[in-house]
C-alpha cells in the first residue's frame, strides 16, 4: 500500500509529463531488483563470485536485441551518453558536421558538441521531425552523419533521409529516445539506421529510472561502445584489474540496480503499446470532431507508439488560446512544445551563444557564431501551431473517453 501511495503522488506531482514505463511499476521490477540487493553487486562488471548468477545488464542487453531485431546492443548511463556513445564509436569528432532537428531535446545537441563537432540545425516537417529536404540543401563537405529525432513517439520519414544518407556516403544515427517500440514498415525506429539510441530515463515509455542504450546491427561498433562505456577497458579475461585500455574511454556504465528495472519493464513494451494505441486513438476520434483540429502526419501510423496524440490548430494564436484554456481546465499533459525551453530551438540561448563552462574547440564557437538561428521560419510556422497531448496507460476506458470529450469542447469553444 505504502508503494501505491508513492506512485500515486510521483504520478500527481509528474502529471505534465511523459511516464508510461512508471505508472505500472509492480512485482516484476521488485523481483529484478530484489535479485540484485540480495546479491549485494549493484556493479554490472566483476564480482563474479558474489552475484549468485546474476547478470541484469548482460541479461537487458539480450533481451533488447531479441524485442527489437538488432544484432548488439550497448547499456549506458542515459539516453544522452547513449548518443556520446554513438557519436565516439561511428567516428564524429572535430572539423565535422552532423546534421539534426530543431524540435528535440537539447541532449541532442549536447552531445555532438561534446564530440567537439559542430551541430547543423534544420527545419522540421508536418511530421514534427527532420524535412528530407532541408536535410539535402544542408549537406556540405563537412558533413559526416545526419540525426533525425524520432519525437513524440513517432517516427521521421526514415526511408527518405536514409536514401539521401546513402546517396551521399553519411551515418544514419537515430535518436529514438521518444519512440520505444516504434516502427517503420515493420522495422522498429533506431534499428534502421547505422546506429540508433533509446533513452530508459523516469519518464520514457519504458524506464530503468535512469539510463539508456545504443543499438547497431555493426560489429565494430559495438565493441568499441563495450570498451568506451568503461572507460576503454577491454574486457577480456577474469581480471578486471589487468585489462588493457586499447583508447580512451569514459564511465558510462549503467548499473545493475537501473538495469534490473528495465529488464522488468521491457516484458511489459507490448502491454504498454497497446494501451497507449487504444488511448489514444480514444482522444483522437473526439478531436477529429473538432472543425478547425488537423493531425500531425505519421509516415507509417502502424508504427506509431502513440505516447503523444499531436494535433495543429489554424493559428498560433488560437493555439495558445486553446493550450491555455486545456490547462485551465485540469487538462494538464497537453504541450506546446514553441515555448517550451528544452525542445525547441527558439529559447536555446546557451547554444546560440555557446555558453560553456569550459573553453570549446575555437572551430566550433566560430562555427556556431556564423549560424543564422532566426531563419527557421518553416519550423515555427508548425510548432507554433502544435500541442501534443500525453496519453497515460492508467486511464480507464472511462477515463480516457471523458478526458476526450473535455479537449474537444475545450477547444470548440475556442475556435467557435
Amino acid at each position: 500500500m505504502r508503494h501505491q501511495l508513492f506512485y500515486l503522488f510521483l504520478a500527481k506531482q509528474l502529471k505534465p509529463f511523459p511516464m508510461p514505463g512508471f505508472e505500472i511499476f509492480g512485482e516484476e521490477e521488485r523481483k529484478e531488483v530484489n535479485d540484485v540487493l540480495e546479491s549485494g553487486i549493484l556493479m554490472r562488471y566483476g564480482f563474479d563470485h558474489m552475484r549468485n548468477g546474476h547478470w541484469k545488464a548482460k541479461e537487458l542487453e539480450k533481451a533488447i536485441t531479441e524485442v527489437f531485431n538488432v544484432n548488439h546492443a550497448q547499456l549506458t548511463s542515459s539516453g544522452t551518453t547513449a548518443l556520446s556513445t554513438a557519436m565516439a564509436v561511428m567516428g564524429i569528432g572535430a572539423g565535422d558536421e552532423v546534421i539534426m532537428p530543431t524540435f528535440t531535446f537539447v541532449a541532442s545537441f549536447e552531445a555532438i558538441v561534446a564530440a567537439g563537432a559542430t551541430p547543423v540545425l534544420v527545419d522540421i516537417d508536418d511530421t514534427l521531425c527532420l524535412s528530407p529536404s532541408a536535410v539535402e540543401a544542408a549537406i556540405t563537405p563537412k558533413t559526416k552523419m545526419v540525426m533525425p529525432v524520432h519525437m513524440c513517439g513517432s517516427m521521421a520519414q526514415i526511408d527518405e533521409i536514409k536514401a539521401i544518407c546513402d546517396k551521399h556516403d553519411l551515418l544514419l544515427l537515430e535518436d529514438a529516445c521518444q519512440a520505444i517500440g516504434g516502427s517503420f514498415k515493420g522495422k522498429k525506429l533506431g534499428t534502421i539506421g547505422h546506429g540508433g539510441t533509446f533513452s530508459f530515463d523516469f519518464v520514457k515509455t519504458i524506464t530503468c529510472g535512469e539510463g539508456g542504450a545504443f543499438l547497431t546491427n555493426t560489429e565494430i561498433y559495438h565493441t568499441n561502445a563495450d570498451h568506451y562505456t568503461d572507460h576503454g577497458h577491454d574486457h577480456i579475461g577474469n581480471d578486471r584489474g589487468a585489462e588493457a585500455h586499447p583508447f580512451l574511454g569514459y564511465n558510462f556504465r549503467i548499473s545493475e540496480l537501473h538495469a534490473a528495472v528495465g529488464l522488468g519493464q521491457i516484458k511489459k513494451l507490448d502491454q504498454i503499446l497497446a494501451t497507449q494505441k487504444k488511448h489514444n486513438a480514444i482522444i483522437k476520434s473526439a478531436l477529429n470532431t473538432v472543425e478547425g483540429i488537423t493531425f500531425r502526419r505519421i509516415p507509417d501510423p502502424e508504427g506509431d507508439n502513440a505516447s503523444f496524440l499531436s494535433f495543429f490548430l489554424p493559428t498560433e494564436e488560437l493555439t495558445r488560446t486553446a493550450h491555455k484554456a486545456l490547462l485551465e481546465n485540469g487538462l494538464g499533459g497537453n504541450f506546446y512544445w514553441y515555448d517550451n525551453n528544452w525542445h525547441y530551438i527558439k529559447k536555446w540561448e546557451h547554444l546560440k551563444n555557446a555558453t560553456s563552462l569550459f573553453p570549446l574547440n575555437p572551430g566550433l564557437v566560430d562555427a556556431i557564431g556564423k549560424m543564422d538561428f532566426e531563419n527557421f521560419h518553416k519550423s515555427d510556422a508548425i510548432m507554433g501551431r502544435t500541442i501534443s497531448s500525453l496519453i497515460n496507460l492508467n486511464w480507464t476506458e472511462e477515463q480516457a473517453q471523458e478526458r476526450a470529450a473535455k479537449m474537444a469542447e475545450t477547444i470548440k469553444s475556442v475556435l467557435a
